[in-house]
């Protein structure tokens, strides 16, 4: 099964944005988002390095507590 992660876009280059999520950073590819405005502070849906949607703070969140809850069930062993 595969996620897409919620990330915050901190800078932009090009179709190049480093964007950060729970701490970590990483170098996302915007090519496939060239239709949308991308700027720094933007929330982006990234899989496999590529950012595939434009998403609100509110939905980032959203999908993060749902991500975080996952992560716990399975650190606790629980389904």
């Amino acid at each position: 099964m595969c996620f897409g992660i919620p990330m915050q876009v901190r800078s932009v280059d090009g179709f190049l944005a480093r964007c950060e999520a729970k701490g970590v950073e990483r170098e996302v590819n915007l090519f496939m988002l060239q239709h949308e405005t991308i700027e720094v502070g933007d929330y982006v849906v990234v899989h496999l390095g590529q950012a595939v949607e434009k998403v609100s703070a509110e939905r980032a969140m959203e999908a993060w507590e749902i991500y975080d809850a996952m992560l716990a069930s399975a650190e606790s062993g629980a389904g």
